[in-house]
C-alpha cells in the first residue's frame, strides 16, 4: 500500500448544458435522441465551441484544478507535482500540464509537470503514476492530477455521431502524502495493435496538417474501423478480477466502482457480470455526455458530493480507451 490519499476534488464544464433537441438545432444535425438517452444514457452535454465560448483544454483543466485545490484547503504554491491526463491537449508541445502549472503557480517553482496521453484511460494512469512518484519522493507533499477532454474541438461539423456523444469537461483531484493513507494497487492493460480503430491521426509527425489533408477531411477525430461492440463488457470484469487478485482482496470489500462513462447499459451489464448491485456504481453521462479522460474524476467528484462515496470507502476506478489502453486504481478514499 502507498501512503497517498485524495483530499479534494473539482469539476469544470464550459457554459450551459446542451440538451439533445437543442444540439440538433445548434449544430444542424440529426440523430436518434431516444436511443442515445435509453441506451447510452446521454441527455445533455457541454460544448464550448457550440456555445461560442473561447475556452479550450488548458482552460478547463486549470479551472477544475483550482476548484480541487480550494476544496482541499491548501495553497497552490504547496503543490509539488501537476499531471494532466488527456488525449486532446492544448498543443502538441508544450505539455498542457506546463500551462496549468503556470496559471496556477504563476511562475518558476520547484514543481514537476507532465502529461499522460493514453486515450480515455489517461486520468487513471496519471493518477497511478502520481501516487507512485509521491510515495517515493518525500519532498512532494501535495500533487494535482487533472483529467480533461476537449474532443468537440476535433469533431467535424457534419459528424452527428461525434457531436452527440463527445463533450467538454475536466475533473481534478488533489493528492496528499499521509502515512495512514491506503492506495492499494493498480492494474494496467495495453494492446497497441488496435491503434487504427479510432483516433486523431493528423497533426503529428506522420501526418502533418496540409491543404491536401484538409481537403480530404482527414483532420480531427476519425473512425477508421468499428470498435468491437462487446469490448468493455469483456475487458472491465476481467481487469477488475485481475486487480482484486493482485491485491488479494474479495470483491465484497469494494464499496464503489467508477467506470468510463461512455455507455450506461454497458456499466449495468458489467455490474451484473461482477454480481454487484447497481447502487455501488455512479453515472454522470446523463448530465455531461462523454467526457473521455475527464469522466472518471468527474463521476468520482459527484459520488463524493452526493454522499455515495464516503471517507474510508474502498473504491475502484476503471477506464479504457482507444489504442487500446486500460487503467485501473484500487484505493481507500
Amino acid at each position: 500500500m502507498l501512503p497517498v490519499e485524495i483530499i479534494g476534488t473539482g469539476v469544470y464544464t464550459p457554459g450551459e448544458a446542451i440538451g439533445n433537441k437543442e444540439l440538433m438545432a445548434l449544430a444542424g444535425i440529426e440523430f436518434d435522441a431516444e436511443k442515445l438517452e435509453n441506451k447510452l444514457g446521454i441527455h445533455k452535454r457541454h460544448n464550448a465551441r457550440l456555445r461560442g465560448i473561447k475556452e479550450t483544454t488548458a482552460d478547463f483543466a486549470t479551472r477544475a484544478g483550482l476548484k480541487a485545490i480550494e476544496a482541499a484547503g491548501i495553497d497552490p504554491q504547496q503543490i509539488g507535482l501537476i499531471m494532466v491526463g488527456t488525449d486532446t491537449p492544448e498543443f502538441i508541445t508544450p505539455a498542457t500540464s506546463i500551462l496549468v502549472q503556470g496559471r496556477i503557480q504563476k511562475g518558476e517553482k520547484w514543481s514537476s509537470t507532465f502529461d499522460v496521453g493514453a486515450s480515455c484511460a489517461s486520468f487513471t494512469i496519471a493518477f497511478d503514476n502520481a501516487v507512485r512518484i509521491m510515495a517515493t519522493d518525500p519532498t512532494i507533499e501535495y500533487g494535482l492530477v487533472v483529467g480533461v477532454y476537449n474532443m468537440p474541438a476535433f469533431i467535424r461539423d457534419t459528424d452527428a455521431f461525434g457531436l452527440s456523444i463527445f463533450a467538454d469537461g475536466a475533473g481534478a483531484v488533489v493528492l496528499r502524502r499521509n502515512p495512514e493513507a491506503r492506495y492499494i494497487s493498480s492494474q494496467l492493460l495495453t494492446d497497441g495493435t488496435q491503434w487504427d480503430f479510432i483516433g486523431i491521426y493528423a497533426g503529428g509527425s506522420r501526418n502533418p496538417v496540409t491543404p491536401e489533408l484538409l481537403k480530404e477531411e482527414k483532420q480531427g477525430l476519425l473512425s477508421l474501423q468499428p470498435l468491437p461492440g462487446d469490448r468493455n463488457v469483456r475487458l472491465w470484469p476481467m481487469v477488475v478480477k485481475k486487480l482484486l487478485q493482485k491485491a488479494q482482496m474479495d470483491i465484497a470489500k469494494i464499496d464503489h466502482f467508477i467506470f468510463t462513462q461512455i455507455n450506461r447499459s454497458v456499466i449495468e451489464k458489467v455490474m451484473d457480470e461482477l454480481q454487484q448491485p447497481h447502487s455501488k456504481t455512479s453515472y454522470v453521462m446523463d448530465r455531461y455526455g462523454y467526457t473521455g479522460s475527464a469522466c472518471v474524476p468527474m463521476a468520482f467528484h459527484h459520488a463524493v458530493q452526493e454522499g455515495r462515496i464516503k471517507k474510508g470507502d474502498t473504491v475502484i476506478f476503471m477506464a479504457s480507451g482507444a489504442g487500446l489502453a486500460v487503467g485501473s486504481n484500487l484505493f481507500v478514499y
